[in-house]
């Protein structure tokens, strides 16, 4: 039986309505913050399409008022599940904006599972739209995905992956890494999400790094979503290289 369920979240960002808006309304824009590769038809009736894994979701437009309302809606599941979003924006003081987001709709039997996980991963992934606001500005990123399933605990998984990042000491907000990925230049930069056990993003002069772990009731896996702003990307090439590193962990 399906359970209905709505999740809010606010932010500030450090932009304007507008920059917001083209975040948000755009798939270039969506892609230098959220998961996967996004496709926007603009306008109400419009269609989006999100590309994950090779998994493709697609919603309607509900509501297109640019630089303020953006609403979306999937088309009900045989099994009665669906998600809406709605996007509201609002200018304030000094160029800033506060965004605040509506995701509501109907889950299925493990609903309490997927409430929890969309709540922990709009953090992550709001916390990366501010930081591409703050940081890229009027600049869009390549999106580099990766995934491997089954590597165990978090404590396990996040011990290599803070050794493979070359870090000091405990993945925390401001610790500096600095590491190879084979056939990609070095990368040194610093931790500017650390919400384990579930979520670590690195910041660089040039991207922006997430890593995410999907925990034991979604396989243990552990996935990267990277938003790389650098001219000239290869997405292939970068995916086939990071896929090779996450390979290479000592988990699972």
């Amino acid at each position: 039986m399906g359970h209905h369920f709505e999740l809010r979240k606010d932010v500030e960002l450090a932009a304007t309505p507008e920059q917001v808006w083209e975040a948000i309304a755009t798939g270039p824009g969506i892609d230098s913050w959220f998961m996967g590769r996004t496709e926007v038809e603009p306008g109400e009736g419009g269609r989006t399409r999100l590309t994950m894994a090779g998994h493709v979701e697609e919603s309607t437009i509900t509501a297109w008022e640019p630089g303020k309302r953006l609403a979306d809606r999937t088309e009900p599941a045989p099994d009665g599940t669906f998600m809406a979003m709605e996007y509201l924006i609002e200018g304030r003081e000094r160029g800033s904006t506060t965004l605040r987001l509506v995701q509501s709709g109907v889950l299925g039997d493990d609903w309490e599972t997927e409430y929890e996980a969309m709540g922990i991963g709009w953090d992550m992934y709001l916390g990366t739209l501010a930081a591409y606001l703050a940081h890229f500005p009027g600049r869009t990123a390549t999106p580099v995905s990766a995934f491997r399933p089954g590597v165990g605990g978090a404590d396990r998984a996040w011990a290599a992956v803070a050794e493979a990042l070359g870090a000091a000491g405990p993945l925390a907000e401001g610790e500096r890494v600095r590491f190879t990925v084979a056939g990609l230049p070095p990368i040194e930069g610093v931790v500017d999400l650390a919400g384990l056990p579930t979520y670590v993003g690195v910041r660089t002069a040039d991207a922006l790094y997430r890593f995410l772990h999907s925990g034991a009731e979604r396989g243990d896996a552990l996935v990267l979503g990277h938003h790389v702003f650098a001219p000239g990307q290869d997405p292939a090439r970068s995916e086939r290289a990071w896929q090779d590193w996450l390979a290479a962990l000592p988990v699972g």
